[in-house]
C-alpha cells in the first residue's frame, strides 16, 4: 500500500497533479485545497488514498493525493458515507477546509454541508450522524484558523456565484475561492457582483 509519494511537482491543474518519483509520474486527483497548499511548489509530498474499482468490463485504479495527513483521513471518513462517492468527498474538500468541514459537522450544521453542489439535506444529516463521533476519536477534528468562526457564517451561495463568475473570467478556482472568502469574512453581507469587483483588484 501506498502512504505517501514525494517528488517533483511536474504537473499541476485545479484537479490532478503529476509527482515524478524515482523516475514514475504518479497522476493523483486533488481537491482545491490541496491544490493550494501545491502553489508554487516544486518539490512537494502527498498523502495517498488508492482507489481500485473491479467487477466491471475495464477495472480502475486510482490514486488520490492529499497535502496533509488530516485531509487524507477526513476524506476516508466521508467515502464510508451511504450516498458520498469518491468525487463528492473530493468536492467537499474542494468547497471547505479541513478544518472548516470537521467544524461543520462537529456542531452539526446542514446548512454549511449543503452549500456543497450534489449534497442535499438527507446527505447532510447522514454524514452528521455518522461522522460527528468519529472525527472526535480520529483526532482529525483540527483547529478553525483565526477567524474561522466567522467563515462558517460565510454566505455560501454568495461565495460559489463569485468563485463562480470569477471562474468563468478565466481565473482559477482555488486562487478565487481564497480571495472571495477573505472578502466575505470581512464584509460578509456585501453581493456578488461587488465582492467579484473587489476579488478582480486582488487575485495575482
Amino acid at each position: 500500500m501506498i502512504d505517501y509519494i514525494k517528488g517533483e511537482l511536474a504537473e499541476l491543474t485545479p484537479a490532478m497533479a503529476v509527482v515524478e518519483a524515482a523516475g514514475v509520474g504518479y497522476a493523483l486527483n486533488i481537491s482545491l485545497n490541496t491544490y493550494t497548499a501545491l502553489q508554487g511548489k516544486k518539490d512537494v509530498k502527498l498523502f495517498v488514498h488508492e482507489s481500485l474499482v473491479t467487477g466491471g468490463r475495464d477495472d480502475s485504479f486510482t490514486l488520490y493525493g492529499f497535502a496533509s495527513r488530516q485531509e487524507r483521513e477526513l476524506y476516508r471518513l466521508l467515502i464510508t458515507v451511504s450516498g458520498v462517492g469518491a468525487n463528492t468527498a473530493r468536492m467537499m474538500l474542494s468547497a471547505m477546509s479541513p478544518a472548516e468541514l470537521c467544524n461543520a459537522i462537529s456542531t452539526g450544521n446542514e446548512r454549511l454541508l449543503k452549500g456543497v453542489k450534489g449534497i442535499g439535506l438527507k446527505t447532510a444529516q447522514r454524514i452528521i450522524v455518522d461522522l460527528k463521533d468519529k472525527i472526535l476519536s480520529a483526532g482529525i477534528s483540527v483547529e478553525l484558523p483565526a477567524g474561522g468562526a466567522d467563515t462558517a457564517a460565510i454566505d455560501n451561495d454568495v461565495r460559489d456565484e463569485a468563485v463562480s463568475a470569477l471562474t468563468m473570467l478565466g481565473f482559477s478556482p482555488a486562487p478565487s475561492a481564497k480571495v472571495v472568502t477573505a472578502i466575505l469574512k470581512e464584509e460578509p453581507t456585501m453581493p456578488v457582483e461587488q465582492v467579484v469587483k473587489l476579488a478582480l483588484k486582488q487575485i495575482k
